[in-house]
C-alpha cells in the first residue's frame, strides 16, 4: 500500500550511514603486470586510502594494511600516489608525506625520502618510472610561513635509498617527467601564475645529460591560451598530447621537429581540468586506435578514419574517472559510474562487448527508491544553454498529496572549473528518496563543453554561475515541476561560494548549505593569505587582476553582503582545510550572531577539503536534512534535530 505523505517526510531505506558506507571510492587505477591495481578511499577507516589489486584469478586483496595511507597533498588536491616497478612498490604516505619503497616479495617497507623538518613541509606526487633504478616525480617544498611560500622541482629518487636528485625546475607548476622510449629525453607539462592548467600550459622536452639531469628544454606545444592536459611518448621522435588550439581538447601527435597533427578533429572534450597530477583521458590500443574519455564517456578514436566511436557496451557508463584507466587483456579497465550505478572498478571487453565489475560495491537500494537523472538543457535570457541533470523524488512506498509539489535543492558543483554527470549518487538519493527534488547544474565555466563555455565565467564568477542556477531553479518552479516557495541551494568549495553568493544577491532561494566555502574573495588570494598556492591567482581569471578590479572583489564577496541574506544558512567546515580554510566561515558566522537569522555551523576535526570520515558524512547529512525540515516546515523522522542559532 502506498502511503500519502508530504514531500520531505518520506521514510527511506537509505540512511546517512548507508551513504557514508558507499564512499569506498576507487581511484588512481593502473595495471601492474597482468594485474589491475587501484587506490581505495575508505570512509569507515577514517578516510584512509589503501592500495588494492585484482589478481589474475579474480580475487581482490589489499596490498597495504593500516596505517599506510596512500595519498599526498601536492597542490593540496594530490596526485598519482603509487607506482610498481618490477617487484617494488613505491608510494607516498599521507601522515608524513614521504616516499616509501615496499618489497612485494618480503613485505619490507622503508622510506626513500628524508623526514621533513616541519609537518608536511615536503610533499611528493605524480610518480613515474625514470631511468633504471629510480622513480621520477614532482617535489613540493614549503619555503616560508605563508601558504603560498612553495617551490617545486622535478626530481629522481633512487630505489636503493640514495639521495634524491633535482632534474629541473622549468615552471612554478609541473607534471612529473616521462622518459622517452630510447632513454634520451624527458617530457613534461609546465605552467606559471596567473594561469590555471586549463588556461594555458606548455609541453616541454629536454635531453638528458650524462649526469642524469635535464638540459635546456624546448616548448613543443601549448601557449598562454592553449592548454596541454596529458602527454605520452609514442616513439623516440614523437609524442601524443591533448591540447585545445581549436577550442576543444583533442588528441594530437607532436613531433620533436615541432609538427602538430590533430588525429581526429571534433567538438568533443578529450581532456579536462587538471586538478590532480597524473590524470588521463587517453591510452593507446593498437594500430592507430586509442581508448579515450570523450566528454565523460568511453570511446575509441581511430586515426585512420579520424572518427571517434562510443563503446556500445559502455553506453550506460556516463562518467569515467580520469584518475587512471588502462588497457588490460583485450579490454579497458577503469573507474566508471552511470545513472543506475555508483562508481566501480570495471572492465569493458572491447571484443565481447561486455562489462564486468572487478570489485564489489555496496548494493544500492531497490531501483524503486532511486531517482534516474534526466539531462535537460535550460536557457538564459540571452539564449545561452545551461546543461543540467534533474533528479525527481522517487520512493515506491510513498506519494505526495494531490497538488503538492516537492522542494528543490540546486547543486552547483565545485571548481568552479568542474562538471556534473548523470550518475547514481547516494547523497542525492538520500534526499530524493525522502521526497526532495535535486538538480545539478553545469553552469557557465564548467568543463566538457569546450573552451568558449568555460570562458563564459571569465571575470564573471558570482554573476554567471549565480544567474545560471537561478534560471534553472525558476524554470523548474514556473513549469510546476517543483515548489517555487521551497527552493534551496547547496554546494561545497566553489559551489559553496556560488550558494552563498546566490543567497546574498538574489531572492530565489529560501535557504542554503555552504560547505568548506569561499566567502571573502579579497582574502582568498596569495596576498590575502587564506588559500593555497595552486589557486592563489585563480581569481585573476574569475574576478579580474588586482589592484585594478579590487572593487569587484569587495562587491562579490558574500561576507560583505550578509545584510541582504535571503534566508537561513547551514555551514559545514573541515578544520584542517588548507584550500578553503575555516577562517572565512568563522568570520561569516560570527557576523550572524544576534541578527535574527537562523543558522548553524558544524566544524569537523581531522577533515580537510571535502569530508572523508564516515562519522562526518553521517553528521553532515542528518544535520542538513533537519535544517531543511525546520526551514520548509516538514518533519524529518529518525533524524536528530539540529539546533539553530539566531
Amino acid at each position: 500500500m502506498v502511503e500519502i505523505a508530504p514531500y520531505g517526510t518520506w521514510t527511506s531505506p537509505l540512511s546517512a550511514a548507508d551513504v557514508a558506507a558507499s564512499g569506498v571510492s576507487a581511484q588512481w587505477l593502473a595495471t601492474a603486470g597482468d594485474e589491475v591495481w587501484w587506490a581505495e578511499a575508505r570512509t569507515g577507516e577514517g578516510g584512509r586510502v589503501t592500495l588494492v589489486r585484482s589478481r589474475t584469478d579474480g580475487t581482490v586483496e589489499d596490498v597495504l594494511p593500516a596505517p599506510w595511507n596512500v595519498r599526498n597533498r601536492v597542490h593540496e588536491y594530490g596526485g598519482r600516489p603509487w607506482l610498481v616497478l618490477g617487484d617494488v612498490l613505491v608510494f607516498t604516505h599521507w601522515t608524513d608525506q614521504r616516499v616509501y619503497r615496499r618489497d612485494l616479495t618480503t613485505g619490507e617497507t622503508t622510506p626513500l625520502t628524508p623526514e621533513p623538518a616541519t609537518r608536511h613541509g615536503i610533499r611528493y606526487s605524480d610518480l613515474r618510472p625514470g631511468r633504471t633504478g629510480e622513480v621520477w616525480l614532482v617535489r613540493e617544498r614549503s619555503t616560508g610561513p605563508r601558504r603560498v611560500d612553495i617551490a617545486r622541482d622535478l626530481i629522481a629518487v633512487p630505489l636503493d635509498g640514495g639521495p634524491e636528485r633535482v632534474l629541473t625546475a622549468s615552471h612554478h607548476f609541473l607534471t612529473a617527467p616521462q622518459l622517452s622510449p630510447d632513454g634520451e629525453r624527458a617530457a613534461w607539462i609546465g605552467w606559471n601564475h596567473p594561469a590555471m592548467p586549463w588556461d594555458g600550459t606548455e609541453l616541454c622536452v629536454a635531453e638528458i645529460d650524462e649526469d642524469g639531469t635535464f638540459g635546456p628544454h624546448s616548448v613543443l606545444a601549448g601557449a598562454t591560451d592553449i592548454a596541454v592536459c596529458q602527454v605520452e611518448w609514442e616513439s623516440p621522435d614523437s609524442l601524443l598530447a591533448l591540447l585545445d588550439p581549436d577550442g576543444w581538447w583533442n588528441l594530437h601527435r607532436v613531433g620533436l621537429d615541432g609538427g602538430i597533427t590533430n588525429l581526429a578533429p571534433c567538438e568533443l572534450e578529450i581532456g579536462g581540468a587538471q586538478w590532480k597530477l597524473g590524470a588521463r583521458w587517453f591510452t593507446p590500443l593498437d594500430e592507430g586506435r586509442f581508448a579515450v574519455i570523450a566528454s565523460g564517456k568511453l570511446a575509441i578514436l581511430d586515426e585512420a578514419t579520424r572518427e571517434i566511436t562510443p563503446v556500445a557496451a559502455a553506453t550506460d557508463l556516463t562518467a569515467w574517472s580520469t584518475n587512471g584507466f588502462a588497457v588490460h587483456q583485450g579490454g579497458v579497465v577503469g573507474v566508471a559510474a552511470g545513472p543506475k550505478r555508483e562508481g566501480a572498478v570495471v572492465k569493458v571487453d572491447l571484443e565481447g562487448a561486455t562489462v564486468t565489475e572487478l570489485a564489489s560495491v555496496p548494493e544500492p537500494p531497490s531501483p524503486a527508491y532511486l531517482s534516474t537523472p534526466v539531462e535537460r538543457i535550460f536557457k538564459t535570457d540571452d539564449g545561452d544553454r545551461i546543461p543540467a541533470f534533474v533528479y525527481l523524488p522517487a520512493n515506491a512506498d510513498f506519494a505526495a498529496p494531490d497538488g503538492e509539489r516537492p522542494p528543490l535543492f540546486v547543486y552547483p558543483h565545485g571548481g568552479p572549473t568542474g562538471r556534473d554527470s548523470a550518475v547514481l549518487d547516494f547523497e542525492i538519493a538520500y534526499f530524493t528518496s525522502r521526497g526532495i527534488a535535486v538538480v545539478t547544474v553545469n553552469y557557465g565555466g564548467s568543463t566538457g563543453y569546450g573552451r568558449a563555455y568555460r570562458e563564459r565565467l571569465r571575470e564573471q564568477w558570482g554573476i554567471i554561475d549565480v544567474a545560471d542556477c537561478v534560471a534553472v531553479a525558476e524554470t523548474l518552479a514556473a513549469e510546476g515541476t517543483v515548489d517555487g516557495d521551497r527552493l534551496a541551494i547547496r554546494g561545497g568549495s566553489a559551489g559553496g561560494y556560488t550558494s552563498a553568493a546566490s543567497l546574498t544577491t538574489t531572492t530565489t532561494y529560501r535557504a542554503g548549505t555552504v560547505m568548506y566555502p569561499i566567502l571573502d574573495l579579497g582574502q582568498w588570494t596569495g596576498d590575502g593569505g587564506e588559500t593555497h598556492d595552486f589557486e592563489s591567482r585563480y581569481l585573476d581569471g574569475l574576478i579580474g587582476p588586482l589592484p585594478e578590479t579590487e572593487q569587484r572583489y569587495r562587491d562579490r564577496s558574500p561576507i560583505n553582503n550578509a545584510d541582504t541574506l535571503a534566508g537561513p544558512l547551514l555551514f559545514l567546515q573541515g578544520l584542517e582545510d588548507e584550500i578553503c580554510p575555516p577562517e572565512q566561515a568563522d568570520r561569516f558566522v560570527a557576523g550572524l550572531a544576534g541578527r535574527g537569522i537562523d543558522h548553524a555551523y558544524l566544524r569537523f576535526e581531522g577533515e580537510q577539503h571535502g569530508f572523508r570520515k564516515a562519522e562526518t558524512i553521517v553528521a553532515a547529512l542528518e544535520a542538513e536534512l533537519s535544517f531543511y525540515g525546520q526551514v520548509f516546515g516538514f518533519e524529518t523522522p529518525g533524524v536528530p534535530k539540529l539546533r539553530l542559532s539566531r
